[in-house]
């Protein structure tokens, strides 16, 4: 089943996530491996700057959690952001990549049907270390910025 771990207090970065089956990882890992050979535009960015030109910006993201969108998260990551998702939803996620991701120490969170859960990980995506909020919000669905306005 799922695990979801919290932040210390200390905001060491430890595993934090809520996937449906972390086993996939591996699988999810191959199908990435994949998609970044056809995907060539995303990873040149990481090729073509200097040292990581996102370092310490803070993007949260409320997606489709699907291959795509890990390649995308894991840009990001390599580009130097501080990056923390939810997935937007539930019937276009592909379980392997959000596994795939959460090995990889990136906060991924993947919404269920219940109401409570999709505003309790969409405020979990949106909350930085050090209890900071996004400078970047990738979302396609609005759930982040419903979420703002409901504040």
């Amino acid at each position: 089943m799922s695990k979801t771990t919290v932040l210390p207090a200390n905001n060491a970065e430890v595993k934090d996530y809520h996937v449906r089956d972390i086993s996939l990882a591996e699988w999810g890992r191959k199908e990435i491996s994949v998609a970044e050979q056809e995907m060539q535009a995303s990873w040149r960015c990481v090729q073509n700057t200097g040292p990581k030109p996102l370092k310490g910006v803070r993007v949260s993201g409320s997606l489709h959690m699907t291959i795509e969108t890990a390649v995308l998260i894991e840009t990001l990551v390599q580009l130097g952001a501080s990056v923390r998702w939810a997935s937007c939803n539930i019937f276009s996620t592909q379980d392997q990549a959000a596994a795939a991701v959460a090995d990889a120490g990136i906060r991924c969170l993947l919404q269920g049907r219940d109401a409570r859960r999709v505003l309790d990980f969409t405020l979990a995506a949106l909350t930085h270390p050090g209890n900071r909020g996004p400078e970047l919000i990738v979302d396609d669905g609005g759930d982040a910025r419903c979420f703002f306005t409901r504040l």
